[in-house]
């Protein structure tokens, strides 16, 4: 059961943002898998919603599907605990990208994680993902470090960024 706390619900052109359900899950394998994202799976995805930050975990429901077995336009999966909340992963189907999604979807998990408490996000990016780093800068992060050969398949050195609620 969810805590008692309002539901994020911004639309954003046909699409809703909501909590992630199991019956999500494998859109959002193929969406990570598509996106390129180090994987993490369903039974990863699956043990996250059966813990504390299940309230961190969004999706981008599209209101009028085009194809049937696409309801997902994009997602969010994040945690937070000793005040910090932290992206671990953010991802949008190709024809949803450049809409402002991305950042509707940053923005909701950003509130939520501030509700619970949080004074400071971060996340990880490939360096070599110009397009990812640009858009956590609108939303207002900052690269404070690099942390080398961070990434596997392929290896690539990875961009820390941070963002203060204070």
């Amino acid at each position: 059961m969810l805590p008692e706390i309002q539901r994020p619900n911004p639309v954003v052109n046909d699409i809703v943002i909501g909590w992630m359900s199991e019956h999500d899950l494998l859109e959002v394998v193929e969406i990570e898998e598509k996106s390129g994202l180090s994987r993490w799976g369903w039974a990863a995805y699956y043990a996250e919603l059966q813990g504390m930050n299940r309230d961190l975990m969004l999706v981008a429901r599209v209101n009028r599907p085009t194809l049937e077995n696409e309801r997902i336009a994009g997602y969010i999966v994040a945690r937070a605990a000793a005040g910090e909340l932290h992206i671990n992963n953010v991802a949008v189907r190709a024809q949803y990208r450049r809409r402002g999604l991305g950042k509707s979807l940053m923005n909701c998990v950003v509130e939520q994680g501030i509700r619970r408490g949080a004074t400071i996000a971060f996340l990880e990016v490939r360096a070599g993902n110009a397009a990812a780093q640009a858009l956590y800068q609108t939303c207002g992060f900052q690269a404070i470090a690099r942390r080398a050969n961070y990434y596997s398949e392929p290896r690539e050195d990875a961009v820390v960024m941070s963002l203060s609620f204070r």
